[in-house]
């Protein structure tokens, strides 16, 4: 087997009317974030970090925000299409590190949940996702609370090319 790692960061900014997805789960909050799809930025990060661990290009390749037929797409879905094109390759997603990036709301008594959502999503062990929260100790967009960021890393085993 060869190994391979992948990078993915992704934001979005707060909406009014709109759910807090965030790694397939609806996190309460008076805001959601604006988006194409469900906005889900931790699930985008880390769709980003297998798709670029694979030599491919990012979401919206796959997902352009121009497809009206995939407006409001749960993110999940987009979870699943990176891990089948890890499969059609050969390989299996080792595990994932991912840090969402927020003043608010707390998230991280929701980590166990997205684990489940997300590990469910790329057929894989929730015990192989790491989930943390910080905040931007009010700096920047994050830290005026005009949105939410996420960084994800995997790594990848894909067959020898022999």
């Amino acid at each position: 087997m060869r190994y391979r790692s992948g990078i993915g960061y992704d934001v979005h900014q707060f909406a009014e009317g709109r759910p807090l997805i965030l790694g397939g789960v609806d996190v309460p909050h008076f805001r959601g974030l604006s988006g194409h799809s469900d906005a889900d930025v931790l699930s985008h990060a880390i769709a980003d970090a297998i798709l670029g661990a694979i030599g491919q290009p990012d979401i919206g390749y796959w997902f352009p925000p121009t497809d009206d037929s995939i407006e409001g797409i749960s993110s999940l879905i987009i979870l699943e299409k990176a891990a089948e094109l890890v499969r059609e390759r050969g390989g299996e997603i080792e595990n994932i590190d991912s840090t969402l990036i927020a003043e608010a709301p707390k998230v991280i008594k929701h980590a166990p949940a997205m684990k489940e959502k997300i590990a469910e999503a790329l057929g894989m062990d929730a015990a192989d996702i790491g989930i943390k929260a910080t905040t931007n100790e009010t700096m920047g967009f994050v830290g005026r609370e005009e949105g939410i960021a996420a960084l994800a890393s995997v790594s990848i085993a894909l067959p020898d090319r022999s």
